[in-house]
């Protein structure tokens, strides 16, 4: 149940910082907002991280330095989240995002690739993945 919350909390979240740095990025730019979005992130878990310790750095020489990258990650999400929120809008965006999600975890998933456990490929897996995109076409209805 506690992964389904924080699961439902990650949409939410995302979506809200998609539309909030849009509309940051429409006054100063999207690269300053960029910037300054993860600026502000990085602040805001270091005081976190000053009440709530859940781990230790004491092993960060035995992590694949491959996933240390995980933060670029997170600046061409901002960017790319922000350009296609101004030009497609912030519904048709965030479904195609969804969208894009989902496939990419499929192919994780059913290959086992970065360290995931395989899943085996199904028909059921293949079919909701097109029924999203199909909902997304039919959602651009007018």
């Amino acid at each position: 149940m506690q992964g389904i919350i924080f699961s439902l909390l990650a949409g939410i979240f995302i979506t809200l910082q998609g539309i909030f740095n849009t509309n940051v990025s429409s006054k100063v730019g999207l690269w300053y907002t960029t910037a300054i979005v993860h600026g502000i992130g990085l602040i805001g878990s270091m005081l976190v991280l000053l009440f709530l310790k859940d781990g230790s750095l004491k092993q960060i020489t035995e992590v694949n330095k491959l996933y240390l990258i995980g933060g670029l990650f997170g600046v061409l999400i901002v960017y790319s989240t922000m350009k296609g929120i101004s030009t497609v809008g912030p519904a048709v965006s965030i479904s195609i995002v969804l969208i894009s999600q989902l496939a990419i975890a499929l192919v994780i998933n059913t290959f086992g690739l970065l360290g995931v456990e395989a899943v085996p490929l199904s028909f059921s897996k293949i079919a909701g993945l097109l029924l999203m995109v199909a909902g997304v076409v039919i959602f651009q209805m007018k």
